[in-house]
């Protein structure tokens, strides 16, 4: 997925990772159960997140860690008084890396649940949040194609999406849900996002398939780099994919804590407060 990067924030939080890392390293000694701990004891929890993924991950004007993911976070955080959190931001690599090593306990970048991550990362069994996800069309189609089956009538041609891209699994379970108006899904190595909605305007294909908040960043906001496209293209809700955090295998039990924190933290309204501030309305509602 690509998402806008925003020069300023990218490069405050650049900066924030690297004094991050060096903090990580001051005040902790290695704890009997192989983990860092804090000067008074507490085992660290190291949170890494991306640092341009706004609203969900990144690094505010004032080079702190912010954002709707890192702010549940925090709030799970205060539920676990027992454990010191940090939060490092950093590039997308460097946290799927990282996570996986050990060198960070937990990530946050907007990450939906596939089989290959699951083979690397222990995913808690409550959702972060959410993404919504659906279909840039040409305005001219708006009339015929409202929903995935209304798109899959018109005529299914949709860009190809690489296997490995969790989009690809949603468009595959869309076809088994529906084998008698199937999308057209067909795989494909990765190109430029600028190609795909090029291939849409000149009729190549009839839809691409994009998170939304992609959409918003490429197309539709006027600072957009290819806001070009907005007089032509529109884009169609779908459907909300849950976002998680991932963990590092060995953290299973701080995991289950996790579940525990964001249960208490969803029964008392705190995940839509947070979600109202962030995002201006409920993204948990396109779930259901």
């Amino acid at each position: 997925m690509n998402f806008k990067k925003i020069g300023k924030a990218a490069l405050t939080g650049l900066i924030a990772a690297v004094l991050a890392a060096g903090l990580a390293g001051c005040g902790k000694d290695s704890g009997a159960d192989g983990g860092a701990k804090s000067a008074d004891g507490k085992k660290v929890i190291t949170v890494a997140h991306t640092n341009y993924y706004v609203p969900y991950d990144f690094v505010n004007e004032k080079g702190e860690s912010d954002g709707f993911e890192v702010a549940v976070m925090k709030e799970v955080a205060k539920k676990l008084p027992q454990y010191e959190f940090q939060f490092v931001p950093t590039s997308d690599d460097d946290l799927l890396i990282g996570v996986e090593s050990g060198k960070y306990t937990v990530g946050t970048k907007g990450i939906w649940i596939t089989d290959a991550r699951k083979k690397k990362y222990v995913f808690p069994k409550n959702n972060i949040g959410a993404s919504v996800i659906g279909l840039a069309i040409r305005k001219e189609n708006a009339g015929e194609i409202t929903d995935l089956p209304s798109f899959a009538k018109f005529s299914g041609k949709l860009v190809p999406i690489a296997p490995q891209d969790a989009r690809y699994m949603v468009i595959d379970t869309y076809n088994k849900e529906n084998p008698d108006n199937q999308i057209q899904l067909t795989s494909s190595e990765s190109f430029q996002v600028a190609d795909a909605y090029s291939w849409v305007l000149e009729g190549r294909y009839d839809g691409y398939f994009e998170v939304e908040l992609s959409y918003k960043n490429n197309i539709a906001n006027a600072d957009a780099p290819y806001h070009q496209f907005n007089d032509r293209l529109t884009y169609i809700r779908y459907k909300g994919i849950p976002t998680y955090p991932i963990f590092n295998k060995k953290e299973q039990a701080f995991a289950d804590e996790y579940d525990k924190a964001i249960e208490e933290l969803r029964a008392e309204g705190k995940i839509a407060e947070l979600e109202q501030k962030y995002f201006g309305e409920s993204l948990s509602d396109y779930l259901k």
